[in-house]
């Protein structure tokens, strides 16, 4: 079981930022997690407006005092600091500076002086925090969670696996994995006669089928309720990947950073990302910190 991790929560003064707030103080973490929370003010972008900077700084300080003051009254320990300069280089560069092990940040756009734009900090996190990132979206109810793994059987994937497998999670919650193959993703696989394109989908499910097996074990080896799989060649990943969470009700969707270039892969700039953008509930991609 993981112990002492270290989150690191970064907030606004929007309502995406109190759903993150929400979802870290109403989530089980290991036994000694502690939560640091930053907000991050570009006040040299204003420095010939005294005023301005001053309001921007207030904000960020209300903020990030506001949500510290709910994470310790959760009973988790926590601390809270104030970030000068860009938000999408410094919150990247103080998880690195603190050890964090998980960086949480909300969803959506917020109209505030202090922000943290969809399009820019979030996706920043999600490609140079270096460690894992949890994209929160709300859900309903704050109890049982239903956890979809997509994974490719490549050891990013297996580390996503075993990062759920070591954490606690509300009791009845329900895990599924999901691995798809996409054969576009093969060498001249526009060239290749039926027979081939048949042979190649035959390595494709059988790959699938591996490494459905290989995260099923690692969820059942820690008890975890895995309720269903699927193995799916000869598909878009990420389309797939977002149907399967759909139908299914996902709260949280959870894969690794990058994998295994060639017809099963998942690269942080192919699967990741996009998912982590266009899904409808929470996505966290697991990253071994550097």
């Amino acid at each position: 079981m993981l112990v002492d991790m270290k989150i690191l929560l970064a907030v606004d003064s929007s309502a995406a930022s109190e759903i993150a707030v929400a979802e870290v103080i109403n989530r089980p973490w290991p036994q000694g997690t502690s939560v640091e929370v930053v907000s991050a003010t570009d006040v040299y972008s204003v420095w010939d407006a005294p005023a301005v900077a001053e309001a921007m700084f207030q904000a960020a300080d209300q903020a990030v005092k506001s949500a510290a003051q709910r994470v310790i009254a959760a009973g988790i320990a926590c601390t809270s600091h104030v970030l000068s300069g860009d938000p999408r280089a410094m919150v990247v560069d103080y998880a690195a500076e603190c050890g964090a092990d998980l960086v949480v940040v909300g969803s959506h756009e917020a109209s505030s002086a202090v922000r943290f734009l969809l399009g820019s900090v979030a996706r920043a996190v999600v490609r140079h925090a270096p460690c894992s990132v949890e994209i929160v979206r709300p859900r309903s109810g704050s109890g049982a969670m239903k956890v979809l793994l997509a994974t490719d059987g490549s050891d990013c994937s297996l580390d996503a696996a075993r990062s759920i497998a070591s954490r606690p999670w509300p009791a009845g919650s329900e895990f599924r994995v999901v691995s798809v193959v996409e054969l576009s993703g093969t060498p001249y696989v526009a060239y290749l006669d039926p027979k081939a394109m048949e042979d190649l989908r035959g390595q494709a499910m059988k790959h699938a089928e591996d490494a459905v097996t290989a995260a099923e074990q690692i969820l059942a080896d820690a008890g975890l309720n895995e309720s269903g799989t699927e193995g799916i060649p000869s598909a878009s990943v990420k389309e797939v990947i977002l149907t399967q969470a759909t139908e299914w009700g996902a709260d949280l969707i959870v894969l690794g950073s990058h994998g295994r270039r060639g017809a099963g892969r998942f690269l942080l700039g192919s699967v990741s990302e996009p998912v982590a953008f266009h899904a409808g509930c929470s996505v966290e991609i697991i990253r071994a910190r550097k």
